[in-house]
């Protein structure tokens, strides 16, 4: 079993109050068992400021994370942007290793697959799964890392995010291990024994997709080339979507849901850009033989939905204690400029049922059920989506 417990501070400048405030929340002497390890969020300023390696200094226990837009936990005011949120998870009978790649910049599955075996070696079972955080970084899509880490661990559920940041040019987007941020690196927590994560995950209405699907027949990796068997700017003409495609950031709150045609959910991909030859750029693979859809984010969707899954996740698990949720960046920025209404609805949905944190992502992992008994799991990268991890 493990039991978890939240914390946070707005104390930036001041880290001897900011300690202060995150410990005596946590209250370790009473709620630290045999085995504990931490997952934070915050805002970049904490990193600069310092807060951040005081906080991770002073604690007893091992720390990931990494900066985000906006993140929240259980409470009164406990959400925003310039919030520094933590949570703890400790545990008798579960153990946890902490693990940190090298640069992600270059060889990324050799980095991967070094820090797992580096941390895994010796141990004759797999994880029960990882929780994984990598900064968002243009070299790379986050899909990339899914199918390395995938690859090394056997198979392992993997649950995670692209931390980013709120500048313009997103160059502050970092992970965090153990109190020091890194702008290539991927940091993890593997979770060992007697866990039984299930993981759900929310993107778009049916009836916020367009009727109008397609073959994917031309892609190389996260670049779309052609469906049916016509150039992609040909699909965007014919929609009426060839000035948005080619305007920066026009197209964030119309994501392509891909649907891979073997028994998984559905999966939401961000459109970046189109190239000099007009294919499209994406935020994740866009595998040939996949059907395409695309689909329409709006406030009272986003709303709902999250409110359908967290609800979902709740009555399916009713001894539950621990839940992580990720939601994508997209799905805030389609709030009217309150980003944290979504938050607030975790927290109107959960009341006092579960511990949370919730945190907004530039990329989501977390695996697709391929049955709802959840026998079968694949890791899946995601775009513009709610994603939960409840235990």
């Amino acid at each position: 079993m493990i039991n978890s417990y939240t914390a946070y501070t707005y104390e930036i400048d001041d880290h001897e109050t900011a300690v202060k405030d995150i410990k005596s929340q946590l209250n370790m002497e009473k709620n630290m068992k045999k085995n504990t390890v931490g997952i934070l969020a915050c805002d970049h300023e904490f990193v600069t400021a310092g807060a951040v390696k005081e906080i991770c200094r002073n604690l007893p226990f091992e720390v990931i994370g990494g900066v985000s837009t906006a993140q929240g936990i259980n409470g009164t005011g406990t959400e925003g942007a310039m919030i520094f949120t933590l949570m703890m998870f400790t545990s008798d009978s579960v153990e946890f290793k902490i693990c940190l790649t090298e640069t992600l910049k270059g060889d990324y599955q050799k980095s991967i697959t070094d820090a797992y075996n580096n941390i895994n070696g010796g141990i004759s079972e797999n994880p029960a799964f990882i929780i994984s955080v990598a900064p968002y970084m243009r070299e790379n899509s986050g899909e990339f890392y899914v199918d390395a880490l995938t690859k090394a661990s056997g198979g392992a559920p993997c649950f995670g995010t692209m931390a980013i940041d709120d500048s313009n040019d997103i160059e502050n987007s970092c992970s965090i291990c153990n109190g020091e941020a890194y702008k290539d690196r991927m940091a993890m927590i593997l979770f060992y024994g007697d866990v039984n994560p299930k993981f759900y995950t929310a993107s778009i209405s049916n009836d916020k997709i367009l009727n109008q699907a397609a073959l994917i027949t031309s892609s190389e990796n996260h670049v779309l080339k052609e469906v049916n068997g016509r150039p992609v700017a040909e699909f965007f003409e014919k929609l009426n979507l060839t000035k948005a495609s080619r305007t920066d950031y026009a197209m964030m709150a119309l994501p392509f849901i891909v649907d891979y045609n073997d028994g998984t959910p559905p999966v939401s991909k961000a459109f970046v850009s189109l190239d000099e030859k007009e294919n499209a750029i994406c935020a994740g693979i866009m595998p040939e033989g996949a059907t395409l859809y695309i689909g329409v984010i709006d406030k009272d969707d986003v709303l709902l939905t999250t409110s359908q899954i967290v609800r979902e996740a709740l009555e399916e698990n009713r001894d539950a204690k621990n839940m992580l949720i990720y939601s994508c960046v997209t799905r805030g920025m389609s709030l009217d400029g309150d980003i944290c209404a979504e938050i607030r609805k975790v927290k109107d949905t959960v009341s006092d049922k579960i511990q949370f944190m919730m945190v907004y992502s530039g990329g989501e992992m977390c695996p697709a059920t391929v049955d709802r008994s959840g026998n079968k799991l694949i890791n899946r990268f995601h775009n513009n989506t709610f994603v939960l991890c409840i235990f």
